[in-house]
């Protein structure tokens, strides 16, 4: 039986993934460095410190990639605050109210930094939706790592047979295949060349997974 669902949100939630990548080449520019996009891909769901790190591993970069964090999220702040792009994608409140309303548990598994999580739900109006939310950047281990969906399931405090994932990166159904958590990955128009082979269902439409149209799945 699903008893609990859980939420990636870059690509998921929110279209957030442009923002990311509009900070980080802003980013990739102030330390004068060129990233090719097939090599930024290979980054999509990974939190930013492991990002950088991965940055500037590969780049052999002089910089500390706290520095790079740093330069990222204020060029990530200040497009948060002046995108007109920045929205819910198409149909995901609907889904979240749809879950909410039969009785589903909520609970947010993101990469995200804390800071941006709580504006996103602050600003569309969804933690008395969810149970709880996690941030991967408070985490010992990455996406795709299961930790942060383990962690998850135990915020839900449902069995990992009783939880779903939404998820829209490779890292992250990686991540939830090894969690052995049903995943569903959504196939978002911002997160380009991702890897759905590990997903148990793979959608381009949230109203594919309404309740009583994945319920059957967990039986």
């Amino acid at each position: 039986m699903l008893k609990a669902v859980l939420f990636d949100m870059d690509g998921v939630i929110v279209n957030t993934e442009p923002l990311h990548f509009k900070a980080y080449y802003n980013m990739f520019e102030a330390i004068g460095v060129e990233v090719p996009l097939e090599h930024y891909q290979t980054y999509t769901g990974r939190s930013t410190i492991n990002t950088c790190k991965g940055i500037c591993d590969h780049f052999n970069l002089p910089h500390q990639p706290e520095e790079l964090v740093q330069l990222k999220r204020q060029a990530f702040k200040s497009l948060f605050l002046n995108d007109p792009d920045l929205d819910l994608l198409p149909g995901v409140l609907d889904l979240i109210k749809n879950y909410y309303n039969n009785g589903i548990t909520l609970v947010l598994a993101s990469s995200a930094s804390e800071v941006t999580i709580n504006d996103v739900f602050t600003r569309f109006d969804l933690d008395k939706y969810f149970k709880g939310k996690i941030s991967g950047a408070s985490l010992a281990a990455s996406k795709p790592h299961p930790e942060i969906f383990l962690r998850a399931a135990e915020i839900a405090g449902e069995s990992t047979k009783h939880c779903m994932v939404i998820e829209d990166s490779t890292s992250g159904i990686k991540a939830a295949h090894s969690a052995g958590i049903y995943c569903v990955a959504f196939k978002s128009p911002h997160s380009k060349n991702q890897d759905y082979t590990l997903a148990n269902k793979v959608i381009d439409n949230y109203s594919a997974i309404h309740f009583d149209a994945i319920k059957s799945a967990f039986i």
